[in-house]
């Protein structure tokens, strides 16, 4: 059963940073994708970064410039540095893995199949 494990969530003052970090357990072949999406209560789930196989990355406007997803292969791990904090970065974030999404769907949910159990942070002012 393909697992995702996310960590390092916390509470951090507007301005700080804080790194995320998501294992999966499952093989990595060369069509994957790893993403994460976070969630503040009364909104949607929204896609915050994602990488491909290839490392290609797409990250939402609003991180742009604060956030850096990575991936070490090798581990099976990919990281989310998120600098710059603000409030509004806020939410649940969660990990997620597909190994169907295709290069034109960007930071969609509905292609990735296996999540994680989410990671709080929050963002104080």
């Amino acid at each position: 059963q393909v697992q995702v494990v996310e960590s390092g969530g916390g509470s951090v003052q507007a301005g700080g940073s804080l790194r995320l970090s998501c294992a999966a357990s499952a093989y990595l072949n060369n069509r994957y994708s790893m993403g994460w999406f976070r969630q503040a209560p009364g909104k949607e789930r929204e896609g915050v970064a994602e990488i491909d196989a290839d490392g290609r990355t797409t990250s939402a406007d609003s991180v742009e410039g604060r956030f850096a997803i990575s991936l070490d292969n090798a581990k099976r791990t990919v990281y989310l540095q998120m600098n710059s904090l603000k409030p509004e970065d806020t939410a649940t974030y969660y990990c997620a893995l597909s190994f169907r999404r295709p290069p034109f769907a960007r930071l969609q949910p509905g292609w990735y199949d296996y999540w994680g159990q989410g990671t709080q942070v929050t963002v104080s002012s």
